[in-house]
């Protein structure tokens, strides 16, 4: 598939995820994550979790107060949200996302945020993540969750965040990589890609398109493997679960510009 087609094709699974409100893959999973995505208790949106995670890019603390946030393929908003309370009234929480449909929902969103907390630092722009709308060494913090993976060109993603982030500034991001190639007849397979398993990269290649994007300093935060029972009720990989076992893992990644 080429970009714009890889596009078209992510961006209209995720308007019917924002219209339905919910989760693009069944009632107990998600386009990307396993059934049981991390959750919030206390979420001030809780409206904001659509079930889309692969990971908690926020759970590491290194996020501070002050800072710029910029989280790709925001979504609902629900980790822009935690970040712009984690960062205060003094720093700012900044989402992109390519769907208007996410875009509207996450905006609507912003106003529960103000509501819930008095806090007016969160924005939500419109745009590809493999061209950010922000500005060179404007960002102190970039996040994601279950997002590069769908991208048709990861490798400027990584350039991309790397040209945002300020020197010294940090990405953490959750994400969905390959432990070993999928059988060939699954890589054309548009459903498994809007599910986060098509276009993933190897592991290897994965990390190597962070480093040579010129980051410093790669950690792996957190290590899951993809086990067939994990599907759930899964619609789109529950039937090919056996061949996928052990093939993708989720993980977390940090790295410093």
């Amino acid at each position: 598939m080429n970009k714009d087609v890889t596009h078209e094709l992510v961006q209209k699974a995720y308007a019917e995820v924002a219209r339905n409100q919910g989760s693009c893959c069944g009632p107990d999973s998600s386009c990307c994550s396993d059934p049981k995505p991390y959750a919030v208790p206390d979420h001030p949106v809780p409206e904001a979790e659509l079930g889309l995670s692969c990971g908690n890019p926020l759970a590491f603390g290194y996020i501070d107060k002050g800072d710029v946030v910029l989280d790709l393929g925001s979504g609902a908003g629900k980790d822009v949200f935690l970040a712009a309370q984690k960062v205060g009234e003094t720093g700012r929480a900044i989402g992109v996302d390519m769907t208007p449909e996410m875009l509207a929902l996450a905006r609507k969103n912003a106003v529960k945020f103000f509501t819930a907390t008095g806090l007016a630092n969160v924005e939500f722009r419109e745009g590809h993540i493999e061209n950010l709308p922000a500005e060179d060494a404007s960002i102190d913090v970039v996040i994601s969750n279950c997002v590069i993976n769908l991208s048709p060109d990861k490798p400027r993603v990584f350039r991309e965040i790397h040209r945002v982030l300020k020197d010294g500034g940090r990405m953490i991001v959750s994400d969905i990589v390959l432990n070993r190639p999928l059988p060939p007849h699954f890589k054309d397979d548009a459903n498994l890609y809007a599910a986060c398993i098509a276009g993933a990269l190897l592991r290897d290649d994965y990390l190597d398109a962070i480093r040579s994007a010129g980051f410093e300093k790669i950690q792996i935060l957190s290590d899951h493997v993809y086990k067939a029972s994990s599907v759930g009720d899964d619609p789109i990989t529950r039937t090919v679960a056996d061949a996928l076992d052990g093939v993708a893992a989720s993980i977390t990644v940090w790295a410093t510009r």
